[in-house]
């Protein structure tokens, strides 16, 4: 009595495994777009300052109040003047430096505006903020 045995060769179905690998791949592309990071932290440095400022060469301050009254240095000044005022303090300089301290009620076409007259003068501008209390 001869049986026979039936052979059959071993197989690995791998018919879910391109289902496994598709939602693996959509895993690790949502989970790296939620952990990088937005914004690099950084330590500043700290410094002291050693040298005195010249009074030729001290930063023009820009001051708009809410109620949209401009002074430059402490000086009130109408929006037609200021172009004028400006000029008058740069023209003294080598590279004037506007110091802009807009109130934060103001909209960002009255920081343009300034902005505006600074450029046409070729002045430097930087917008002040208030320290933040920690």
């Amino acid at each position: 009595m001869a049986l026979r045995k039936k052979h059959r060769e071993a197989e690995v179905s791998t018919d879910s495994l391109n289902d496994i690998m598709f939602f693996l791949l959509l895993f690790f592309l949502i989970l790296s777009t939620m952990v990088s990071p937005n914004a690099i932290k950084v330590a500043l440095p700290k410094s002291e300052a050693k040298t005195t400022i010249d009074n030729h060469i001290k930063p023009i301050h820009l001051g708009v109040t809410k109620d949209r009254k401009y002074f430059v240095n402490s000086t009130e000044v109408s929006l037609a003047n200021l172009e004028a005022e400006v000029s008058k303090l740069s023209s003294a300089q080598l590279e004037p430096t506007v110091i802009m301290h807009l109130d934060k009620e103001l909209s960002i076409q009255d920081e343009i505006d300034v902005m505006t007259i600074c450029y046409k003068l070729k002045c430097k501008t930087v917008l002040a903020t208030a320290p933040t209390n920690k």
